[in-house]
């Protein structure tokens, strides 16, 4: 391979490389890029966006000893290519693989493992301040998105970093803004200007000079400083950060690499916070992802030539958030109280559709998920009747919010919980595992999970009539598509009867319902074992009769679900049994054990779970029959 990527292992034989080389380096970047996530799929647009700023980043620090951080980490592919792991690049996402985020098991230059946004500048900055104690000298670079600004954890971070004044790097960089030509041209000027070590110099001078004539000189400080003030706010579009004491340089071109080393060298040698402004452009230099970085966002294997979806879709199939998106516009069309709410995910949770038929009555509040909430608890008090989309492992983040402003004031917010269970090739990150746990022990909540699309409707309209909060979860997975019947409200707290039985009773929750179907048949088959199977609907209420189902099967059971086996669907199982008094009852659970699940596709992890048919009627053969 005779291009310059052929010559990189490491970011010090980055550094080699001529400096007008290092755009033909970018685009080679692109390539490799572009190839690999067409076979995998992956985070396409966002890692285009910010080739030539990862480059110019690891051209000047000299990591790992300068510590460099990610925010959410879907832009770290580049990063990944140039810190020794360009070789295994094509396993991006595959089992064993690489991940597509930062992972500290990987690699030395992976500070953290991340997947979840606005975390960095918190974490940066406590790296700073333990830095600072150890009197070491490592430079501290923390990358964060528009996008994860947004969320209240980027900005408590940005607060303490003004307060502390540790000596700190933020990249910002936005991707949703243009820099035209005169605002360009005057940010170069500007910046070439405060980034001079003279004039810092002399500036830090000025400031101790003034400060020491008697009597006037916090007078004529004061002055100076509204002046300064006055003249950025005319100028500076950092005003915001100045005001929090944070130094701000930009807008910066995010692609011109020349120009981002020249600021990058300057301000490294600077002291205290700044914050450097850098404006990329998502999906850039593959015109598909240019004009459409949404849908190249998290994107499925694709053409490289046509840009189109290799996602072949068999008939008769749909999935979960096809399901719930069009539901959604059927109820919307029938109750104008109701409205939608999602934290920059409208695309993902399928409330895009939605969106364009109600837009008056859609709301995306951006990476929010804490706001998201308590936002819906108003709009209840108000009498509307919100559903909130998100995905589980994104809910995490608003369990306060949950309890204090929604299960508390037992206000009838219905949250639908996107990507529950087993996720796939995001990983640790983005599995859905806890959300049964974490919501099960809340006061007022009610929480369903469908075995179908039509159970699912079901659960939905439910939800719609029910005065108390409601979750409502369900996977990432392909189901057959609705029956096109009527859809019944379902009884409160009440299970389902799927097959009766004498030898054991397989009680299971959601996804895992087909399954442990499934496998009755083959244990009546193959063993002559007459399972009783129960679809639960509901993880709380718990239909008290699941006692007698029990009884009725010798008191034999096994519960099954796509989530923490720790306190999870089958310990309020075993907490009924406890409760109810019955005594002599052998019961297993099937589930996800405790710990976190690596990436890889959805049925393989699955698989390696033991949460197929095949597994679970061995689990039970061996557990109760031998």
């Amino acid at each position: 391979m005779n291009n310059l990527l052929s010559k990189i292992r490491s970011p010090k034989d980055l550094k080699k490389i001529p400096q007008n080389q290092l755009p033909r380096l970018a685009n080679e970047i692109r390539e490799l890029i572009i190839d690999v996530v067409s076979k995998n799929g992956g985070h396409l647009a966002s890692n285009l966006g910010v080739v030539e700023l990862t480059i110019a980043l690891h051209y000047v620090l000299n990591t790992p000893f300068d510590k460099l951080i990610w925010d959410v980490g879907h832009q770290c592919y580049t990063h990944k290519i140039l810190t020794g792991r360009k070789d295994r690049f094509y396993t991006l996402r595959q089992y064993k693989g690489l991940s597509g985020f930062p992972n500290a098991k990987e690699s030395d230059y992976d500070l953290i493992n991340t997947g979840h946004s606005s975390t960095s500048i918190s974490f940066a900055l406590g790296l700073a301040q333990a830095r600072n104690y150890k009197k070491e000298d490592e430079k501290i670079v923390a990358v964060i998105g528009d996008g994860a600004l947004s969320a209240g954890m980027a900005f408590e971070g940005l607060n303490n970093a003004g307060q502390l004044k540790e000596d700190l790097i933020i990249v910002l960089n936005t991707n949703e803004m243009s820099i035209s030509p005169s605002v360009g041209a005057l940010s170069n000027y500007l910046n070439r200007i405060i980034t001079n070590p003279l004039y810092n110099k002399v500036r830090d001078e000025l400031k101790i000079f003034i400060n020491h004539i008697p009597g006037l000189g916090t007078r004529v400080l004061d002055s100076v400083k509204r002046l300064e003030e006055g003249l950025k706010n005319l100028i500076v579009p950092g005003i915001f950060f100045e005001e929090l004491g944070i130094r701000y340089f930009g807008p910066i071109d995010g692609h011109n690499i020349n120009h981002l080393i020249r600021i990058l060298k300057k301000v490294l040698n600077m002291k205290g916070p700044r914050i450097i402004h850098v404006v990329t452009k998502k999906g850039k230099g593959y015109k598909p992802a240019e004009d459409n970085p949404s849908l190249f966002h998290s994107a499925k294997p694709f053409d490289v030539k046509t840009g189109k979806i290799k996602d072949i879709r068999l008939q008769k199939v749909t999935t979960y958030t096809e399901v719930f998106s069009n539901t959604l516009l059927e109820l919307g069309r029938k109750n104008k109280n109701l409205v939608a709410i999602t934290a920059a995910m409208p695309h993902g949770t399928g409330l895009d559709k939605f969106a364009l038929r109600f837009p008056d009555r859609f709301f995306d509040v951006g990476i929010a998920e804490q706001h998201a909430i308590t936002f819906a608890a108003g709009l209840r008090k108000k009498g509307f009747i919100p559903i909130v989309a998100i995905y589980s492992t994104f809910l995490q983040r608003s369990y306060d919010q949950i309890f204090h402003d929604v299960a508390l004031q037992d206000l009838a917010v219905i949250l639908c919980i996107d990507r529950a269970g087993i996720v796939g090739e995001d990983g640790p990150t983005h599995h859905g595992i806890f959300d049964i746990a974490y919501l099960r022990h809340l006061p007022n909540l009610v929480i369903m999970a469908p075995k179908d699309a039509d159970e699912f409707i079901s659960m939905i309209k439910t939800a719609v009539g029910i005065n108390h909060p409601v979750a409502i979860r369900y996977p990432k997975a392909k189901v057959a598509p609705p029956s096109n019947k009527d859809y019944p409200d379902l009884p409160i707290g009440e299970a389902e009867v799927i097959k009766e039985g004498e030898d054991i009773c397989i009680i299971a929750y959601g996804s895992m319902v087909n399954e442990a179907y499934k496998a009755s048949l083959l244990l009546e088959r193959e063993e002559g074992i007459n399972a009783e199977v129960i679809n639960a609907r509901f993880a709380k209420p718990l239909d008290a009769k699941i006692i007698d189902y029990i009884k009725r099967c010798k008191n034999k059971a096994v519960t099954v679900e796509e989530g923490s086996i720790l306190g999870g669907f089958g310990s309020a199982v075993l907490e009924l049994i406890q409760s109810s008094g019955l005594e002599g009852v052998k019961l297993k659970i099937q589930g996800i054990p405790d710990r976190f699940i690596e990436h890889g596709s959805r049925q393989l992890l699955l698989d390696k779970l033991g949460l197929n048919a095949k597994q679970i009627a061995d689990f039970i053969k061996r557990e109760f029959f031998r």
